[in-house]
């Protein structure tokens, strides 16, 4: 205890560094864990395609969507998710779906304004496309 009591007085900096990094890291764990959205693993994502007849709405750009696509999967343009317009979508809105990017960061912007339209089973592919290809899943073409 001595010690960190020493550091700390000889690096103020690097321990508020470190406090600052501490309480970020515990309110990212917090926020997603109270957030209605959840990200599933690409093995979840396969049972709900199975199983529960998820809908996989990728919302890449059509020139990426073409050159391979997870299988079934729906492309929605860009135009559309940036005004919010899911109305392609209103037959599903029961239905579980799967909101799938390049690299799962841009999904869940999506998959928010799904929830607060309306949709109840809304679900983001952790990692997106990379991931689906790194396990070397099927895509379509």
């Amino acid at each position: 205890m001595q010690q960190l009591v020493e550091f700390i007085g000889n690096h103020p900096y690097l321990a508020t560094a470190w406090v600052v990094l501490f309480c970020l890291l515990i309110y990212s764990y917090v926020v997603s864990f109270f957030s209605p959205l959840q990200e599933i693993s690409t093995h979840e994502a396969t049972r709900q395609i199975n199983k529960e007849d998820a809908v996989v709405l990728d919302i890449r750009p059509t020139a990426e969507f073409k050159k391979g696509h997870i299988l079934g999967a729906t492309q929605i343009p860009a135009e559309s998710v940036t005004k919010g317009d899911f109305s392609k979508l209103e037959k599903f809105k029961d239905k579980p779906i799967i909101v799938v990017c390049p690299m799962g960061m841009s999904a869940k912007r999506t998959a928010m304004q799904m929830l607060k339209a309306g949709f109840a089973k809304v679900s983001v592919l952790k990692g997106g496309m990379g991931s689906w290809q790194g396990e070397g899943l099927p895509v379509k073409k």
